[in-house]
């Protein structure tokens, strides 16, 4: 009785993070509608900054008012510098394989529109705009999801399963969920499983949390470059180069051997 409490309460916990993330972000983007002579992309970027802040409070406000230690219950621990140099290899390995499987992919089922617009409503038009992008993108949402998901929610079940397998899995499928994007769905649980298995393995947010910025960060960097075009070197005949691929096969095989030694 007392295990299934624990599980009802921590998913409270973050159905409250996530609706105080999206009433917060929305009353910005409200703000700046109602201010039209602003520039409206610095206040989506506000809202995004805004909102991921505020998923944290409804998680520290139950943390601190229950008395849990906020470290080990969210898993902020350090971590040895090779296991931060191997997650950083893993990590460039399965982004340079994932942005592969997405070209696949989208030979056979053609993005939607909403897809295919995304990088025009998020590019930035100025220093600033791009400043808040960073900001938003690469360190307040992975810094607020991997707190939320991987520090509090998947280490609840873990601990009262007992099993992790489940508890990853589980904690993917509702981290899929809120993001909101059918058309990236599969490619976003498999990240997920991903940065559960390394918060798991190494009972730390951080090796999570530097996959999750890189996968931001290299994501973003693709979306305002020219690496769509045929001459760039990341790309081959509209696909990943054989030697990048050869090179993010390596990274992963190693990354992942050396994580999972312990």
């Amino acid at each position: 009785m007392n295990n299934t409490l624990r599980i009802r309460t921590a998913i409270l916990v973050v159905i409250s993070s996530i609706m105080s993330a999206f009433l917060a972000g929305a009353f910005v983007l409200g703000f700046g509608m109602a201010n039209p002579d602003e520039p409206q992309k610095i206040y989506t970027f506000l809202s995004f900054i805004i909102g991921q802040s505020f998923m944290l409070v409804p998680l520290l406000w139950f943390l601190l008012s229950n008395k849990h230690p906020l470290f080990q219950t969210l898993r902020i621990k350090m971590v040895p510098f090779s296991t931060i140099y191997y997650t950083i290899l893993l990590s460039i390995g399965v982004i340079i394989l994932s942005d592969e499987v997405d070209k696949i992919v989208q030979i056979f089922i053609e993005a939607p529109e909403y897809v295919v617009d995304l990088n025009g409503v998020l590019k930035p038009e100025s220093l600033s705009g791009f400043l808040l992008l960073f900001i938003a993108v690469v360190i307040i949402a992975p810094l607020g999801e991997e707190l939320l998901f991987r520090g509090f929610f998947q280490k609840i079940l873990e601990d009262n399963w007992k099993d992790v397998t489940r508890a990853v899995l589980v904690t993917a499928v509702i981290f899929s969920f809120i993001h909101m994007n059918p058309f990236w769905f599969a490619q976003i649980y498999i990240l997920g499983i991903l940065l559960g298995f390394l918060a798991w393995k190494t009972n730390s947010i951080i090796p999570s949390l530097i996959l999750h910025s890189l996968n931001n960060l290299i994501a973003l960097i693709l979306s305002l470059s020219s690496a769509n075009t045929e001459a760039s070197f990341y790309l081959y005949r509209g696909h990943v180069s054989p030697w990048i691929l050869l090179l993010a096969i390596i990274f992963v095989y190693t990354g992942f051997r050396e994580i999972n030694k312990d």
